[in-house]
């Protein structure tokens, strides 16, 4: 049994048997592809999600585990761990931002397990969003998808404009019209061709990423032993003085209390993880054996990063840093910003701001990449569920949902916004509106678990004889649902505090726009679909399963073409 309280159960030699019977469906061919089940080729291409219900899933299972570890990281790590982590020193100080990420950690983990088991159980493309229809309400499956979508694509635009800004850290030479319009244009065309070369530049973008944050762990070790050029041997001096708590709004205990309040409404942005994993089920190869390994690695290392990025911070900067508090106030480009460079000016090391600004240039464009592609898969999922327009379902014979796609960088195009409107702006209502979305597509991964947590008791099926089993079921449900739904309320709070200048009509509509429309997007599809929430005997769980069984049975893995290849998949296997 894993650390992370997966395990696996009931995989035995031969045809495994999850839950249920096994239906024959024939003579299987003689020979087969390496990589590929046996099936029929579809448009180019074998069906990824098998879902012989819908001809129109056309996606390829392409990827491996490696690929799907990095876009987990990648599609978390933004700039916010290197540089908008910064204000929440500013906001709670440095014990509060260390506490608020690790207490919001363990609702991630909560998420984690929940999705962990469903995912295993049946890897399909754009898993959650229609576990939610299936599991729940078909009503709820359609307000869910959607809510994911809007989450995504938003966050196209947002980090596009992040690379713009981070851009200008050296020059305003080029314009911003132009910056835009080639991130834009390289999201098209890495998105376009086949899953796996998306999967592979964005595993070596991500590792990039991975690199740099245990780079500046590093770093913070050294320097603050006195390995610097002033040979400051500064340990955890900040933590008293100024002190490891700051007061916002309000002096005394309630002051402190709401930084540390607004330090985890950032970490409930900024720390995601499950989401990303769960997107790539679809295309994953041999996903009963990759996914629980995805779903642990990104997990730890994710709580690590973020964990351990908070406490570092908080030894580097003091929370009244009068640089780092100038950097947000002035809305300074690029990794000025960040708490790391701010740190590396005052302790007189050169050459290595530039290269944070570099890396961190690289994360946010490969965030937004990831963006791209979780947007147009959940717009997919919500096609072949027919909660969005069938033409959508197309695919190209590389098994890319193109017309997806081009939604998706239709969307970004929001990013020109900044040519005339301030960007500090832009940003600050994109972070307000993808937070409350976020928070709500959490809480619909918790809803999904318990109902399939009770479908499972209800229909005499043994969570044992499921492929992998997440510990502390359905409590760790529960505490996600609770911990998640509370925050998305929580996320706008300020705009309600008796203060002089705190109530804003734009801060309250893209807090809690989200927060309104999932509501009326529930229930008007189910006044026009008629749609009923389903009673756990009632709930399907056997849609799609036996071809997932059968392409398990079948799967032969595509061996590696170099020992590169092969170092990197036993490295992230």
């Amino acid at each position: 049994m894993s650390s992370t309280g997966i395990e696996r159960a009931g995989h035995r030699d031969g045809l495994p048997d999850y839950g249920g019977g096994y239906s024959e469906r024939g003579r299987f061919p003689d020979e087969k592809g390496v990589g590929e089940p046996y099936g029929e080729p579809l448009d180019g291409g074998f069906r990824s999600s098998l879902d012989s219900g819908d001809k129109g899933d056309h996606t390829h299972r392409k990827l491996k585990s490696r690929h799907i570890q990095l876009i987990g990281i990648g599609g978390t790590i933004g700039t916010a761990l290197y540089v908008q982590i910064g204000r929440g020193l500013l906001n709670g100080g440095p014990a509060s931002l260390f506490l608020a990420f690790t207490i919001w950690c363990t609702f991630i983990l909560a998420v984690t397990l929940s999705m962990a088991e469903m995912v295993t159980y049946l890897p399909i493309s754009s898993p959650f969003i229609r576990f939610a229809g299936r599991y729940v309400d078909e009503a709820f499956g359609f307000a869910a998808g959607w809510n994911f979508f809007v989450f995504e694509a938003a966050l196209v635009p947002f980090e596009v404009v992040a690379c713009n800004l981070i851009i200008h850290f050296w020059s305003d030479v080029v314009p911003a019209g132009g910056i835009i319009a080639i991130i834009l244009v390289l999201y098209g065309i890495i998105n376009v061709m086949a899953v796996q070369w998306y999967g592979e530049t964005e595993f070596w973008a991500a590792l990039g990423k991975f690199l740099l944050i245990v780079g500046l762990i590093i770093f913070t070790f050294i320097v603050m032993l006195g390995g610097n050029p002033l040979g400051d041997r500064f340990g955890f001096r900040y933590w008293y003085e100024p002190g490891a708590f700051t007061e916002l709004y309000y002096s005394g205990s309630l002051g402190r209390f709401l930084g540390f309040l607004q330090c985890l409404i950032q970490a409930s942005f900024t720390i995601a993880g499950p989401d990303y994993v769960a997107m790539a089920a679809g295309e994953a190869e041999n996903p009963r054996k990759v996914m629980p390994r995805a779903f642990n690695a990104v997990f730890y290392r994710l709580t690590a990063f973020f964990v351990l990025g908070s406490l570092c911070v908080g030894i580097l900067v003091p929370y009244n840093d009068e640089e780092l508090t100038r950097a947000f106030k002035d809305d300074e480009p690029g990794a000025s910003a960040s708490p790391y460079v701010v740190a590396m000016n005052r302790l007189k090391i050169s050459g290595l701001p530039h290269i944070v600004n570099a890396m961190v240039l690289t994360a946010a464009f490969s965030a937004g990449n990831s963006y791209v592609y979780c947007a147009s898969r959940s717009l997919y999922g919500l096609a072949l569920e027919g909660k969005a327009p069938a033409f959508f379902k197309k695919c190209t014979k590389k098994g890319v949902p193109v017309y997806c796609v081009i939604a998706v960088l239709l969307i970004g195009l929001l990013s020109f916004l900044q040519l005339s409107a301030n960007t500090a702006v832009v940003l600050n209502w994109f972070v307000s509106l993808v937070t409350a979305s976020q928070l709500i597509n959490f809480s619909c991964m918790c809803t999904a678990y318990l109902g399939f947590y009770r479908a499972l008791e209800a229909q005499g099926i043994s969570r044992d004889t499921l492929p992998y089993k997440a510990w502390f079921q359905p409590y760790a449900a529960w505490y996600g649902l609770i911990g998640t739904f509370i925050m998305t309320f929580v996320g706008g709070y300020t705009v309600f505090l008796p203060l002089d200048g705190y109530w804003s009509i734009p801060d309250f509509l893209f807090s809690y726009t989200m927060v309104g429309i999932f509501p009326v997007l529930y229930l008007g599809w189910k006044f026009l679909k008629k749609t009923k929430i389903f009673k756990p005997e009632e709930v399907d769980l056997y849609r799609n399963k036996d071809e997932i069984d059968e392409y398990e049975r079948t799967f032969v893995p595509t061996p590696a073409k170099n020992v590169f290849e092969r170092i990197l998949d036993k490295l992230f296997g």
